[in-house]
């Protein structure tokens, strides 16, 4: 018998030669499968490359014209370029609540959707509280608005009151 066949238990003939496993990272090792896995549970010192978010995959098959594959951050974009339209024509307050309506129907698509392709830029619930926040914040702003705002909060107007005008 071999050296060989003596060392491994198995005979010459029988053995099937094994897949070389490719170890990218000096400091993995390969698990039970041969797929490389790290040997440390500490983080690498420099990120080599980042991971997809949640989501991010296209919305449509990879045949599909890319306006098809990205419907969820076109259709949010439009709205929002809408709302500078309008903002740019002298009624700035209905053109920044259609702004903020596009980002919250961004954090409604992102809530609802499996997958949003480009519209997923952080993980699921970073982006919905993001969007929710900002569109929210500026439809409030935007129903505030001086002069004659169609909202009025009084506490904000005593907070307004007591630190800013001379009464």
């Amino acid at each position: 018998m071999s050296a060989e066949a003596k060392g491994t238990g198995r005979e010459s003939a029988s053995a099937k030669p094994e897949p070389e496993i490719e170890v990218r990272d000096p400091v993995s090792a390969p698990d039970a499968e041969g797929r490389p896995r790290r040997a440390t549970r500490r983080f690498p010192l420099f990120t080599k490359d980042t991971a997809p978010p949640e989501g991010g995959g296209r919305t449509a098959p990879g045949d599909a014209p890319a306006p098809a594959r990205q419907w969820p951050m076109l259709a949010v974009l439009s709205v929002v370029g809408l709302g500078l339209l309008v903002t740019a024509f002298d009624a700035f307050r209905v053109g920044l609540i259609l702004i903020g309506a596009a980002l919250l129907g961004g954090a409604a698509l992102r809530w609802f959707l499996p997958r949003v392709g480009m519209l997923a830029v952080r993980s699921r619930f970073t982006d919905i509280v993001t969007y929710g926040v900002l569109g929210g914040a500026i439809v409030l702003l935007a129903l505030m608005a001086q002069p004659k705002p169609w909202l009025e909060i009084p506490f904000l107007d005593d907070a307004l009151h007591f630190t800013v005008r001379n009464s």
